[in-house]
């Protein structure tokens, strides 16, 4: 059970960090960004900030 709890961990972490690449590079040529979201599914906490929503999703990949 720990190994699986730890590999979704481990996951979450690398698309995490992948996705914050996009963004940031994104970001850096002025590319709008209307969301960007941890997860995916129902949303589960947001804040806007600027042009941006930043957002926690229930289903915690993608």
């Amino acid at each position: 059970m720990i190994g699986i709890l730890s590999f979704i961990l481990a996951l979450g972490v690398i698309i995490l960090v992948h996705e914050l690449g996009h963004f940031l590079v994104a970001k850096h040529y002025g590319i709008l960004c209307h969301e960007f979201s941890i997860g995916m599914g129902p949303l589960v906490w947001s804040k806007k900030r600027g042009e941006t929503t930043y957002s926690i999703r229930a289903i915690p990949f993608g």
